[in-house]
């Protein structure tokens, strides 16, 4: 059974004036002073992202996940490494904000639990208690799970928290247990939800929605008393898309962006796959730190199996799904050919041009006067829409 769920996988966009673009000297053709004046006076039709990658330095020091971040926003978070989960050694804890705004992207932990129908062992670890990294507790759907786990663990800091609105997410669901294991005897589950709430933070009425999964692997176990079922559940997935009530949905495609884009690194999740299988089956008695974890990272090979790569492609999968439902009454990203690094990238629809350089800055403006390059010491290469 594969269970190995740390990631989801993905901020409105910053607005920006034109590329400092200044006063040119007299030498300077008049066409390009023409066209340069125009720009700058079109702030409000330019946004700009860069690729932002998140290096797991604590574990094994490369590239952990990346995606499109607007230039000027921050970053905070990251991954966390657990010593007491064998099933689920590191999680992700993060977001992406606007430092001038209120818009925010999240991805929360995730939260394991685990079930049985075993009352023997219930005595022994009774619900609320841990039992190998995972907390005991009944089963719930994705919408209990809601109430009951995500916003009183995660949003019990605001005041006036009301829910304006809940439902499931059916297709989502779906994706996500589209490549759950078949095995004789073992029962899976998926379900989603999604939740949009208002609540009152420093004196701002906000907006927020809110995604959650949860899957569920249950398997008999032959006891001297008979047969038992043990439950291993997580809610993962835990998104959310923030802004001040009002102008949530401006944020849209910028928010569709951002979670279109992330991406964990392949290479990185196959040797987080191994490291789990390594921990389950034999010696996870023997860790106690994190750098134990990064040892035993440092020594698995990079070549990926099969059956890892499928399950990071659904992974992504999921990641899209997600943006697509929260985004369905837009026309969402554009996809463009970038031809520095050669391959297809998703910016904000509604604009005329995009350009890329080759620090991986992305900008976009419906001005078709338009040009990064004037004023600018790098050098743009326009994309064209695909």
């Amino acid at each position: 059974m594969k269970n190995y769920l740390f990631l989801p996988a993905l901020s409105i966009l910053l607005i920006l004036p034109a590329c400092n673009n200044s006063s040119q000297t007299g030498s300077q053709p008049e066409t390009n002073e023409k066209k340069q004046k125009v720009s700058a006076t079109k702030t409000a039709d330019l946004a700009r992202f860069k690729k932002f990658s998140y290096i797991d330095k604590q574990g094994t020091g490369s590239e952990a996940f990346s995606f499109l971040m607007p230039v000027g926003w921050i970053f905070n978070g990251g991954l966390i490494w657990l010593t007491d989960n064998p099933g689920m050694p590191a999680t992700a804890a993060f977001t992406v904000s606007n430092p001038r705004g209120s818009e925010e992207f999240e991805v929360f932990p995730n939260q394991p639990f685990c079930w049985t129908s075993d009352q023997g062992r219930l005595r022994l670890f009774p619900v609320g208690s841990k039992y190998y990294g995972c907390e005991v507790r009944p089963i719930m759907n994705a919408s209990q799970a809601m109430q009951q786990i995500v916003l009183p663990r995660f949003r019990s800091q605001v005041s006036d928290l009301r829910v304006v609105r809940e439902g499931a997410v059916p297709e989502l669901a779906r994706v996500a247990g589209a490549n759950a294991q078949q095995q004789a005897g073992l029962i899976t589950n998926y379900d989603a939800a999604k939740a949009r709430i208002e609540y009152t933070l420093n004196g701002t009425l906000m907006e927020e929605e809110i995604y959650a999964v949860v899957e569920a692997y249950s398997f008999p176990i032959q006891t001297w008393g008979g047969v038992v079922y043990n439950t291993n559940w997580t809610v993962d997935y835990i998104f959310s898309y923030k802004g001040e009530k009002g102008k949530l949905e401006n944020a849209s495609k910028i928010f569709e962006t951002i979670t279109y884009s992330f991406q964990v690194n392949k290479y990185w999740y196959n040797k987080y796959v191994q490291l789990v299988e390594y921990l389950i089956k034999a010696e996870i008695q023997h860790i106690h730190n994190v750098g134990d974890f990064s040892r035993r990272l440092s020594q698995i090979s990079n070549e990926i199996r099969e059956d890892n790569l499928r399950s990071w492609e659904n992974r992504q999968a999921v990641n899209d799904r997600i943006a697509e439902d929260f985004s369905q009454y837009i026309r969402g990203v554009d996809e463009y050919y970038d031809p520095i690094e050669e391959r297809a990238v998703e910016l904000p629809s509604g604009y005329d041009n995009a350009w890329v350089n080759a620090g991986g800055e992305y900008v976009v403006s419906e001005d078709p006067d338009y040009n990064p390059n004037i004023g600018s010491n790098l050098n743009w290469e326009r994309m064209q829409r695909r």
